[in-house]
């Protein structure tokens, strides 16, 4: 079985603050096989899936007198009828109980949970095989990992087989989308769910977007945020603070995993060209597990300079993160043309190829170039 420490580390520490762990993530990404690392000895594994388990825990507070286990695990909770009073009774009247609750959705899919459980849990989310974490993946080299993608049924494969995700996407859409968020037109979703992926990375505009599939900006904006509650794409807002060229509107769109982003931009095999596209995914993606609590931005000007992620800290200090797959590649001209707005900050060159993290100054800036490992431990 994989062996994921640094989430269950981090399931263990919502638990301290918390009775509910609430582990959500895409479909696939491994929080099956996370869940049931807990073992039979500590944990009661219950599959939402099964009619079975609705009738089992109608009575909740029955339910949990008799649970015997030290943990609870309700896996694809949001197939439940009523998830949140199922937990909510696990947390007020069991408090000493660790629960953990998987689904592939925040609790912001209001159709589904009538409660957000505030003060009640903490949520943690589960994304594909980190950098860091190639290991636990049959030692997978970092090329397959861009091409194949982070789910660990892609990761492990032999062979990037066009079938996964394809069957993916449908799933997605049938089990996920239809069900929390009440949307029937797959034909539609699927539309800007492809268009998406084929523009991730970029900035989205959405009335652009509108014109080239024939959909309202409604219809796009509400697929859009069903795709961000369920992880499936990560918006980020452009950073500003009142200059005047500064871009303020446009958000940035992330596919969840580069596995998909190449699939449906047609990169196979992947050319040289490809591979620092795919890199930045892979950068956002360690930010999000590291960082949860980080307000991650990007930073863009009127004349195109942009900076890859900005994070805002105390006051006014922003750090800045740059993603090259060569660290020669960086020239410094649009990270210096932020600075010159926002002076305060560290500086981040991040490269695959690095050892370890060294300082350099470019156009009178300091900067540490790193790997992903460099911006949070």
């Amino acid at each position: 079985m994989i062996q994921r420490q640094f989430w269950l580390k981090r399931c263990e520490t919502a638990w301290l603050q918390a009775p509910i762990a609430w582990l959500s993530g895409v479909r696939r990404c491994g929080k099956t096989v996370l869940a049931k690392a807990f073992g039979e000895d500590r944990s009661l594994y219950l599959n939402c899936d099964l009619p079975a388990v609705g009738d089992m825990t109608h009575d909740p507070a029955f339910f949990y007198r008799n649970c015997g286990k030290e943990i609870v695990i309700f896996d694809e909770v949001h197939q439940l009828s009523d998830p949140s009073r199922l937990l909510k009774v696990g947390a007020d009247e069991f408090p000493k109980l660790k629960i953990l609750a998987t689904g592939s959705s925040t609790l912001a899919a209001k159709k589904k949970f009538r409660d957000t459980l505030t003060g009640r849990k903490r949520q943690i989310h589960l994304l594909p095989a980190l950098w860091d974490e190639f290991a636990a993946f049959g030692g997978a080299s970092l090329h397959k990992r861009l091409f194949h993608g982070g789910l660990p049924p892609a990761l492990l494969a032999q062979r990037k087989d066009a079938s996964f995700y394809r069957e993916w996407t449908d799933s997605f859409f049938s089990r996920d989308i239809q069900k929390l968020f009440g949307l029937r037109d797959y034909g539609k979703f699927n539309l800007v769910f492809e268009y998406l992926m084929k523009q991730s990375g970029g900035q989205l505009d959405v009335s652009k977007a509108a014109r080239a599939l024939s959909i309202s900006r409604a219809t796009i904006s509400n697929h859009l945020r069903a795709m961000e509650i369920t992880h499936a794409m990560t918006v980020l807002r452009p950073f500003h603070a009142g200059g005047r060229r500064e871009l303020v509107k446009m958000p940035k769109v992330y596919g969840f995993d580069t596995g998909f982003v190449s699939f449906f931009k047609g990169w196979d095999p992947l050319r040289t060209t490809d591979y620092g596209h795919l890199w930045e995914h892979l950068v956002l993606e360690w930010v999000q597990a590291k960082l949860p609590d980080a307000s991650l931005l990007y930073w863009r000007d009127a004349f195109g300079r942009e900076v890859d992620f900005v994070i805002p800290g105390n006051r006014d200090a922003v750090d800045a993160v740059e993603c090259k797959w060569n660290p020669s590649e960086f020239d410094g001209e649009s990270l210096a043309a932020f600075r010159g707005l926002h002076p305060d900050g560290s500086n981040f060159l991040v490269c695959p190829s690095v050892d370890h993290s060294y300082k350099k100054r470019v156009k009178g800036m300091e900067i540490t170039v790193c790997d992903p490992s460099g911006l949070a431990p």
